[in-house]
Parts: structure tokens; C-alpha cells; sequence
């Protein structure tokens, strides 16, 4: 799955590929990965131009001109392909490959571009998801499931320990809990935790003062050299 660090590379190579786009067209093969009626769906897209990418933990939020934002979770599988003429630029998981020609039989849902360039989500198992919300509802889902993240404002010690206070769980399954803090997963919590020197199996309420510090600081530096690892690793790809 990917996680903060690869979301975020995605984010960047997708700014610079199709912001200021206007889709016209938009196919869904698979109704399960949206999260609207179909007809919602396409009607609050198509005509719309993209205005921003960001994203919130391993949330992308493509903002859509008017009061409309495309939600995108690749979740295990989930694949962001985009192709002008024969050039094509791939994040996300590892299989199906690109070079398999596009679309293939994963491509679910398919966006084109007034300039003929194409969006392809694929999903090889299918549990990623497409959602369009308003800017409210783009809020209150922001608030009510995503915590502080590493790389933001939010990510204080202060934060850190407050969260971490009184904490019966592991470690690892804190650091895995996306309402508490946002775009971690299983690689990046192991590396954490390995970084800090401390088992992921530790129960939080068993951490000293200095090992909390320690752990937060090792979120902070993982995530961030991880952002630069992916990033450098797609400009020689």
C-alpha cells in the first residue's frame, strides 16, 4: 500500500502533469470503487478543471473548479497512470505494469482531457475508492479521521505527547492508527520504531519520557527522508 511518502511524490509528478486540465470525459468500469451514484459522480467532474492536488495522510485531494473535490484512496493495489500520446508516468502500487499497455484490464475508471491526455485508475484487487465531495464535506471528513501528521504544522512534541498519553495499545498499532496520526503504515512504522531503537510491540504506556522524544523525532526524520528517497528515485525512473 502506498503510504505518506509515495502519496506525496504522486501528488507532485500530478501537479505537474495536469493541473489546469479540463475533463470531458469520464468512464467507470467498476461502480464499486466510487463512492457516489455514478450519474453525481460524472456530473460534478465532467466540464470541471483541475485546480489543485494535495493530500492528507494517503488521501489525494484533486480540488475541482467550483465546490467540488475528487477524493482518491489507492489503498493496496490502487495505480495513477496518466498518458500523453505515448509517454506514461505511473505512481502507486507496483503490479499491474504500465508498459502492459494502457488501458489494460485494471484500468476501472478513465478521465480524458480536452487535450486527449488520458487519467487511468487501476486496481488490481479493488479496494481503492473515488469519492467527489463539496468543500464542507471535504472538511468535516479531514477533521473526523485524520490526526497529526509528520511534515505538518500539527506534528508538534506538545501533540506527540499528548496523544501518546495513557495509551494501552502497541506502538506500532498507534502509529498505524490514521485518526491519530495521519499516513503511516507498516513499512514506515517498522522503520520508526527501528530508528528509535524501540520494539514495535512496546506498549505505549510502558514508554519513558526520553523514549517518546525519541520516537518522535524518528517520525519526523523517517518520513522526511522518505519523501526525498521516492522523489529521487522517480526522476531516474
Amino acid at each position: 500500500m502506498p503510504e505518506l511518502p509515495e502519496v506525496e511524490t504522486i501528488c507532485d509528478d500530478l501537479r505537474k502533469k495536469i493541473i489546469n486540465k479540463k475533463i470531458v470525459t469520464v468512464i467507470v468500469k467498476k461502480k464499486n470503487l466510487i463512492r457516489n451514484s455514478i450519474l453525481q459522480f460524472k456530473k460534478r467532474i465532467i466540464n470541471s478543471r483541475i485546480v489543485n492536488i494535495s493530500r492528507r495522510g494517503k488521501l489525494i485531494i484533486i480540488s475541482l473548479s467550483g465546490d467540488n473535490n475528487l477524493l482518491i484512496h489507492l489503498k493496496m493495489t490502487g495505480q495513477l497512470i496518466y498518458k500523453l500520446k505515448e509517454n506514461i508516468t505511473a505512481g502507486g502500487h507496483g503490479l499491474p505494469s504500465p508498459e502492459q499497455g494502457m488501458p489494460n484490464k485494471y484500468s476501472h475508471i478513465i478521465f480524458t482531457f480536452s487535450d486527449n491526455s488520458q487519467l487511468f485508475f487501476n486496481d488490481m484487487r479493488q479496494f481503492g475508492y473515488m469519492v467527489v465531495v463539496n468543500e464542507n464535506e471535504l472538511y468535516n471528513i479531514l477533521n473526523n479521521n485524520y490526526g497529526i501528521e509528520p511534515g505538518l504544522p500539527n506534528f508538534t512534541l506538545d501533540n506527540w505527547l499528548n496523544i501518546l498519553s495513557n495509551r494501552m495499545t502497541t506502538i506500532k498499532a498507534l502509529l498505524l492508527n490514521q485518526k491519530v496520526i495521519a499516513g503511516i503504515g507498516n513499512i514506515y512504522a517498522d522503520e520508526i520504531c527501528h530508528n528509535a531503537g524501540i520494539r514495535p510491540q512496546r506498549k505505549v504506556n510502558k514508554l519513558t519520557i526520553v523514549e517518546k522524544k525519541r520516537l518522535w523525532r524518528s517520525a519526523k526524520y523517517i518520513i522526511k527522508k522518505a519523501i526525498k528517497k521516492e522523489a529521487l528515485l522517480f526522476q531516474i525512473m
